[in-house]
């Protein structure tokens, strides 16, 4: 892969907005391509030299000195338990999401390709829950499998879901119930979220694209619900397929029924969240995946606004 293409990654964030998506091809061994979020690829390298590191959890296989700095490294065919993978891949994509850097070993590295997120699809129901794959598409006529990495980087470190809160940051008993949307296709930044809520006592609806999230919204209008008053807010990644968190605020902002909500934008994506597209969007504020305590304080700051406007 050139270092003009890995120098184009940054041209892609300018996508942000637009309901595309960037991601990353590459195969982890055989013909089948996989993608990643570009927005969570640092850079793209030969295989370094890898050197131990004592208690690494099992499925990492080391680290390497990256421009001097230690970086954890997966073997992201072992951890996904891929059948077909490279016993010793060659290339390591260097990612960082959820405010850690880590690298993920493949096979080959293919393209960077946009996708309208419209040809983006959910994965297939496989019967299992914690499949890694958070979406699927084709390009040029071949399957496109996207992994979730967040997921397989917290099933290999055995991070906590439930990250416990402060207890200074907790409702008081019997206030007034509130409820809160959560739109997000990961797996685990869902599972964390409604950890905090149900730490805050608050119900959450949890859905995985923007798209199920507005259909959702004017369904409950369509029905003669208050949606501002029926949610105290809607909490929404940004990258997601079938709708971005950017479009998702935009059509929010665009139906009066609708516009009244309160909305947080929460991604894992680091370095290239811009504020000035908050702004435009109409979005209300922005957390960076993943701070519990953040992401609590943000919700109970809501929640009590809401309650304090409730009683006057």
């Amino acid at each position: 892969m050139s270092r003009d293409l890995l120098n184009r990654i940054d041209q892609r964030t300018r996508l942000a907005g637009h309901n595309r998506l960037a991601l990353l091809l590459f195969r982890l061994g055989g013909r089948q391509l996989f993608g990643v979020n570009v927005f969570k690829v640092q850079e793209v390298l030969r295989r370094p030299p890898l050197f131990p590191i004592p208690r690494l959890p099992p499925g990492f296989v080391g680290a390497a000195d990256i421009r001097g700095r230690s970086v954890p490294i997966l073997d992201l065919g072992g951890a996904v338990r891929y059948p077909e993978r490279h016993l010793d891949p060659p290339y390591l994509v260097v990612t960082e999401f959820n405010r850690s850097v880590q690298g993920f070993l493949v096979a080959e590295v293919d393209r960077i390709v946009n996708i309208a997120v419209e040809d983006i699809r959910p994965p297939p129901e496989l019967g299992v829950a914690d499949s890694y794959l958070t979406a699927v598409t084709r390009y040029g006529g071949e399957l496109i499998q996207v992994i979730d990495v967040e997921s397989v980087l917290a099933d290999a470190t055995g991070a906590q879901m439930l990250q416990p809160i402060d207890q200074a940051l907790r409702l008081a008993a019997g206030e007034a119930p509130v409820r809160i949307l959560v739109a997000d296709d990961s797996r685990v930044a869902r599972n964390q979220i409604r950890g905090v809520l149900d730490q805050l006592g608050v119900a959450s609806t949890l859905l995985s694209d923007g798209r199920q999230a507005i259909e959702h919204l004017k369904q409950l209008a369509a029905e003669g619900i208050d949606v501002p008053r029926h949610y105290a807010m809607v909490i929404s990644d940004i990258e997601m397929p079938s709708m971005d968190g950017y479009t998702l605020t935009t059509e929010i902002r665009r139906d009066p029924a609708l516009a009244g909500l309160y909305v947080l934008l929460h991604t894992s994506l680091s370095g290239v969240f811009n504020n000035a597209m908050v702004d435009r969007v109409g979005a209300n504020a922005f957390v960076a995946k993943y701070s519990a305590n953040e992401l609590a304080a943000k919700v109970l700051a809501r929640v009590r606004a809401t309650r304090e406007g409730a009683a006057a």
